[in-house]
């Protein structure tokens, strides 16, 4: 294929009113999406640079929030279980005060059957007693066990947090240093997708979009797609440098442009 490929004349139509209107050619169609193709992958070049560092951050605070919800839910089930225990030992000390007042009346009887009635009385509060203080043990060691939890919950909290302020400065600095090109790549991207038209620039976003590598225009390299690498025909190479259409690769869908569009756009940096 050769590499000296003239420019289309413009394309001339007429106009309802019967008055002649220059209209873009293929040619510079192609160059424009190329155009924003080659600032949209410097952008993408910039992303790259972080890496994985913004899932990893996201990551790190949705785990740190999760750690924080299950202290917060551990230190209420805690305190839930304290108040409990704090509930049964107050219903211990009632016990033991209704034990004495019942003591205090048996001196008093005057019949085996009020004497026999407090003796129950005394000794369903011991039984209360008795059910309590189990309660009391059994909710102490689950309350150990849990403050043990806890601990454990907080060093993760502790170490996860210092993780993800570690990770949101390395973040920071990278975004920092590329922020202002990338702000200026934006704005050019911007400016460059206003001269394509509609349909071709909701064409190039769809392939973009599918593309793993976010390349929706390629030019052919060696009788190959850039994109996926598979071989074109001679002739559809010569069609793709005659710019009388606007042509896909059949394996990957990406559009294709010839070493012309190449050197204009690079003849434009």
């Amino acid at each position: 294929m050769a590499k000296d490929v003239k420019a289309p004349e413009k394309e001339v139509k007429t106009s309802k009113g019967g008055a002649a209107k220059a209209d873009i050619t293929v040619a510079e169609k192609l160059v424009e999406l190329y155009r924003l193709q080659h600032i949209d992958s410097q952008v993408d070049k910039i992303r790259t640079q972080r890496g994985e560092l913004p899932l990893e951050v996201q990551d790190l605070e949705d785990e740190v929030a999760g750690l924080e919800t299950r202290m917060k839910k551990l230190q209420d089930e805690l305190t839930e279980m304290e108040t409990q225990v704090s509930d049964k030992n107050n219903l211990i000390k009632d016990a033991k005060g209704q034990i004495k007042k019942y003591e205090g009346q048996q001196a008093k009887v005057r019949n085996n059957r009020e004497y026999d009635s407090l003796t129950k009385e005394v000794e369903f509060q011991n039984l209360e007693i008795q059910l309590a203080e189990k309660r009391i043990k059994e909710a102490k060691a689950q309350i150990d066990g849990k403050k043990v939890i806890v601990e454990e919950s907080k060093a993760r909290h502790d170490e996860r947090k210092k993780d993800l302020e570690l990770k949101r400065k390395e973040l920071d600095d990278i975004v920092a240093e590329t922020e202002k090109e990338e702000k200026e790549l934006a704005k050019k991207s911007e400016v460059a997708s206003k001269h394509i038209e509609e349909r071709l620039f909701s064409a190039y976003n769809r392939i973009r979009s599918n593309a793993r590598n976010g390349l929706a225009v390629v030019a052919v390299e060696r009788g190959s797609c850039g994109g996926c690498f598979n071989s074109i025909p001679p002739q559809r190479q010569l069609d793709i440098s005659s710019h009388k259409k606007i042509i896909v690769c059949e394996h990957c869908g990406r559009i294709l442009v010839d070493d012309y569009v190449v050197e204009r756009v690079k003849g434009d940096k």
